[in-house]
């Protein structure tokens, strides 16, 4: 049943009262909260995993996995809000001589922004769905969220969100501080409402651009973070292709084709320096052998098999593009490879531009001595860019140009698995994402806070995570020195 807008403004509401109540709350206390959801979730493992199975076409394994990595980023995250990192504290002592002239005394944190509303992802039933990397990090920063669920998998969906509901409420959360909502009329009440101050969205680039514009619209615009589409295009040098060619097309096959093509860092764009037909039907008899006994499954639903076949039957009717490969648009369809030239897209860089969300990619012909930075210039942003070149080589161009294109540039392997960690990037220019930040990794928390700065303030009127004695015992920068978060008597943040 689809929630109402009245019951989606009652859930909003209660949310903000949650937040409230909870918005200075300890790293102790959401440490509580975040791994009591944790341990639901593996409690309910055979549960969720089997309606995972009958509403997404996943194999056991790969769900497994993904929840198996939503419950390791939610315990990374009670590792970093223990620490501090997240807020970023930072204390200027007064200081009458300081050069710019006297200082006052002044103290930075940062802080929860407040509702948090989600939008699950199709692809990812667990790892971009209900408690996943946007779900999760909000609640780290200590927001409360409402999340819409997708109804691609709304029976695992729904079920998870009851999961989590009943792990918050045996924790001690209050109530509001985590609940979903279903359909489209609760989605535009939830874009629209007052206390919503913030969202995040993975999905398509046409339905996430809307949104997007519509959060800039509000009276009050908010930040929208948005995934939105990524070609992550694949770089091989001519040395590259000489010493390890085979190797390369076996890599190239296995990431295109993974999870039938539906992750969003699949690799869309070879460009290789094929010589010549000869080559040409070499190289297609290689990658029909990788492929041929690959096993093929339906995709995750009717409309994004519907979306493949017409992104897959544009791009491969455009002038100048042949299939290498033949595959075919069946329910489960068989890897296609599609293959132009240089010269083609840089008369029609739209084809660049054409996500072909499954297992379908095009592979771009180049000549010996092209400038793969030019080549590069005719992207747009991108979540990866992938170069396979030798350690020796001088690729300083090409970097150059992939840096301006990508938040995350792989060398010698392949983008597909985006591993949760403190240091990773998911996200990059537009269209790929809507802003400079990361949904994976620890620094996803910092999406969901602001920074305030208290001037002048009386000991006694600090928040606590700026106080000289430290209570939480946190990492801080004090007078410009990084102070990590005291050893001693520090609480285990497992």
């Amino acid at each position: 049943m689809k929630t109402t807008v009245e019951e989606t403004n009652a859930r909003i509401e209660a949310a903000h009262r949650a937040f409230d109540q909870t918005r200075r709350a300890s790293p102790q206390a959401r440490s509580v909260w975040l791994g009591a959801i944790a341990t639901a979730l593996e409690t309910h493992a055979e549960e969720l995993v089997s309606l995972g199975q009958q509403e997404t076409h996943l194999a056991e394994a790969r769900l497994r996995s993904e929840l198996k990595r939503a419950v390791f980023q939610l315990r990374l995250f009670i590792a970093e809000i223990a620490s501090g990192e997240n807020l970023d504290v930072t204390i200027d002592h007064l200081d009458a001589a300081w050069g710019a002239g006297p200082r006052p005394d002044i103290r930075r944190m940062n802080v929860p922004l407040g509702v948090v509303g989600v939008f699950g992802a199709s692809n990812f039933p667990f790892a971009f769905s209900v408690m996943g990397g946007d779900s999760s990090s909000a609640l780290a920063a200590g927001c409360s969220v409402i999340h819409k669920i997708h109804e691609g998998h709304l029976n695992l969906a729904s079920r998870t969100g009851e999961i989590v509901i009943t792990a918050l409420q045996a924790a001690g959360a209050p109530d509001g501080l985590f609940s979903t909502i279903t359909g489209r009329s609760a989605a535009e009440a939830m874009m629209d409402h007052p206390l919503v101050k913030a969202i995040g969205f993975t999905g398509s680039t046409s339905g996430g651009r809307a949104l997007f514009d519509r959060a800039a619209s509000r009276p009050e615009p908010i930040p929208f973070y948005g995934e939105l589409g990524s070609i992550n295009p694949v770089f091989v040098t001519e040395r590259a292709w000489g010493l390890r060619r085979d190797e390369i097309l076996s890599g190239f096959a296995s990431s295109f084709t993974m999870g039938m093509g539906q992750f969003c860092t699949k690799p869309g764009l070879l460009f290789a320096p094929v010589r010549g037909s000869e080559e040409a039907e070499e190289v297609a008899a290689f990658l029909r052998g990788k492929l041929n006994d690959r096993e093929s499954s339906p995709l995750l639903s009717p409309k994004l098999h519907e979306g493949f076949t017409k992104a897959l039957a544009a791009v491969g009717s455009s002038d100048g593009v042949y299939k290498l490969v033949a595959g075919d648009d069946a329910e489960a369809p068989r890897p296609t490879i599609l293959a132009t030239s240089a010269p083609v897209i840089q008369q029609n860089p739209e084809l660049l531009r054409s996500e072909m969300f499954g297992p379908a990619t095009l592979l771009v012909q180049y000549e010996p001595g092209t400038k793969l930075e030019d080549l590069a210039a005719l992207l747009e942003g991108q979540l990866t860019t992938t170069v396979h070149a030798e350690p020796d080589e001088d690729v300083t161009d090409l970097l150059a140009m992939l840096t301006k294109r990508s938040g995350r540039i792989i060398w010698n392997a392949w983008p597909t698995g985006v591993s949760v960690t403190y240091a990773q990037q998911h996200g990059g220019p537009y269209p790929a994402t809507t802003s400079g930040t990361t949904s994976v990794g620890t620094a996803s928390i910092g999406r969901f806070m602001r920074p305030v700065a208290y001037d002048s303030f009386p000991p006694s009127q600090l928040p606590d995570p700026l106080r000289d004695d430290n209570p939480w015992r946190i990492a801080r920068r004090v007078n410009g020195t990084h102070e990590p978060a005291p050893k001693t008597g520090t609480r285990d943040a497992g």
